[in-house]
């Protein structure tokens, strides 16, 4: 069987996971700075899946992604979550269904 070249970031246990399916696989454990790279990409590709499939599992991966690119970047879920708050207190949430077709002077 050919090996496949994904060159992504990946959960953790998906290493053990491919090798108890049989399979072999290469690891490479990349330092904060260049996993942030290659976790913002993460972001791009699990939103383009939610995008295609509409799958809950898929918005599960977009939470999990975020919060490892807030953990990298200096901010805990905790506080991420204490941002959106004051965020949805100051500028409202998106429950209403708001959409704007227009605003300024006529």
């Amino acid at each position: 069987m050919a090996k496949i070249n994904y060159n992504k970031a990946v959960r953790d246990k998906i290493p053990e996971i491919i090798k108890q399916s049989g399979h072999e696989c290469e690891i490479k454990k990349l330092t904060d700075d260049d996993f942030l790279i290659e976790i913002e990409k993460k972001l791009n590709e699990e939103v383009n899946e939610y995008q295609k499939d509409k799958n809950f599992s898929e918005l599960a991966d977009i939470i999990e992604v975020i919060y490892r690119i807030a953990e990298l970047r200096g901010i805990s879920k905790e506080k991420l979550e204490e941002i959106r708050y004051k965020k949805a207190q100051e500028r409202g949430s998106f429950d209403e269904n708001l959409f704007l077709v227009k605003s300024g002077n006529e």
